[in-house]
């Protein structure tokens, strides 16, 4: 994800223990995988048809509304955040010596799915490879992996994966397309420059790199939901040849979703549109800029300040503003993709549990308004926003304690309205310009009261 650039501290790498084994350089890279990615064809551009396999898969994304990130490797070793290589200017010399100390033994896949599972998630969005370049499967094109420099030597990405399909999640793999380790990755971009690489390398052959490691995920790993790009803000004048990667991506899972993290307008091959850290049509972080498009949207969000894990960042959002959001999500016709970021020995914060759980909670009651619905016939207002299922509208009520509520004109009469936490009856008055609800109470508690609108089938 992206970040400003902090001052330089004094110290480095002060928690990492001393004596760690020397770095050993990259393996060289597997022919037949480089080879491979190599002969992809540049893609020529869609020009708006997209194949049904990703119109369908476009469709079940927006259905699922609620996912979990995880952002966790060996950067949770110092517990100060994902960017820590970059923060306190490592060396890759110095960052390397955190992976013989990598060794997360109470990382279970089946719990991490189970979280999120119970907490009405219904797909997770997996960091591979973040922007130290460390790559959390068995990857055959480097030996900078969680199984061939950690005592860990678990395949992660493995095991998720399986855990996945075992309990019905989708998955999604994150891959930084920047990279502070890599050599390669060559004219350094706007971060990474401290790393101690020689200011040499070959930008194409790094991207070959780059889609050999693709080529791992999508063919050993089964199905998936899709490919979360991020980075190529770092540079965003380089030759990325996105059209190859895309294209190779589209050929090996046509089903696979391509969302990318670029903060600009999407282009051709590309599935989603992302909001860091707001919904759609804020800019509150400074990243989103961009004008919202006609793709899926999606909004990502931390629990508290950071995505990786951080010991000292205790600015844990209750899970009341994190249902607000999520509905406030929904009624923009967006996915809200809320992280979690593990501590070094595999287990999630208890906080994020805890919340994760009462949110769980909220959705149980209140699901059918947020899953399989799309963004509702009244645009978000003070009081709240609604979404739709078919002829069903719910309306949220995320601010206020009024029991009336006026609301345009609907474009079909309501059959009936009630409350969705308790069935209890909403009465309902309508004109030819407005809908009035009068509601038997309002929830003080509740951080997000929804009302059920049951419309007239089309033509009645």
């Amino acid at each position: 994800m992206r970040r400003r650039l902090p001052p330089r501290p004094a110290a480095l790498l002060h928690r990492a223990a001393r004596g760690a084994r020397a770095a050993a350089s990259h393996l060289a890279l597997a022919a037949g995988l480089l080879g491979a990615a190599a002969g992809v064809a540049p893609a020529r551009a869609q020009e708006g048809a997209v194949p049904p396999e990703r119109l369908a898969a476009r469709e079940r994304y927006q259905d699922m509304r609620f996912g979990m990130f995880i952002h966790w490797g060996v950067s949770s070793m110092l517990q100060d955040g994902e960017w820590i290589m970059n923060d306190r200017r490592l060396t890759v010399a110095e960052y390397e010596t955190l992976a013989p100390l990598f060794d997360p033994v109470r990382f279970d896949a089946r719990a991490w799915v189970a979280a999120a599972k119970a907490a009405g998630m219904r797909y997770i969005t997996l960091i591979t490879k973040h922007h130290d370049g460390f790559a959390m499967w068995d990857s055959q094109v480097s030996d900078w992996t969680i199984t061939r420099r950690t005592p860990f030597k678990r395949d992660v990405v493995r095991e998720l994966a399986d855990e996945c399909r075992r309990q019905g999640i989708t998955l999604f793999f994150y891959y930084s397309q920047l990279d502070w380790h890599h050599p390669d990755y060559f004219p350094r971009g706007e971060t990474g420059r401290s790393a101690g690489r020689p200011e040499s390398g070959d930008f194409a052959r790094y991207l070959r790199y780059m889609d050999a490691q693709l080529t791992e995920l999508l063919t050993a790993y089964g199905p998936v939901g899709g490919i979360w790009f991020d980075g190529v803000w770092d540079r965003p004048d380089a030759p990325w040849e996105v059209a190859r990667t895309y294209a190779m991506i589209h050929r090996l899972q046509p089903q696979a979703l391509i969302i990318p993290n670029h903060h600009r307008p999407p282009a051709d091959g590309e599935d989603a549109q992302t909001f860091e850290k707001d919904l759609p049509g804020a800019n509150t972080a400074g990243f989103n800029t961009t004008t919202i498009g006609t793709l899926p949207l999606e909004t990502s969000q931390t629990m508290n300040d950071s995505w990786g894990f951080r010991l000292h960042d205790r600015h844990w959002k209750p899970a009341s503003a994190l249902i607000r959001e999520l509905a406030g999500a929904a009624g923009r016709g967006a996915n809200y993709l809320l992280n979690v970021g593990p501590r070094p020995d595999g287990t999630f914060p208890d906080t994020a549990v805890a919340t994760l759980r009462q949110v769980g909670a909220w959705l149980a009651v209140n699901g059918a308004s947020i899953h399989g619905t799309r963004a509702g016939p009244v645009g978000p207002r003070p009081w709240g926003v609604t979404t739709q299922h078919g002829d069903t509208v719910y309306v949220h009520l995320l601010h206020g304690s009024d029991r009336v509520l006026a609301l345009p004109a609907l474009p079909r009469r309501v059959l009936r309205a009630s409350l969705l936490a308790d069935g209890a009856a909403v009465q309902v008055a309508q004109a030819n310009d407005a809908v009035t609800l009068t509601l038997p109470h309002r929830d003080a508690e509740a951080p997000d009261q929804v009302v059920r609108l049951v419309l007239a089938p089309p033509g009645r």
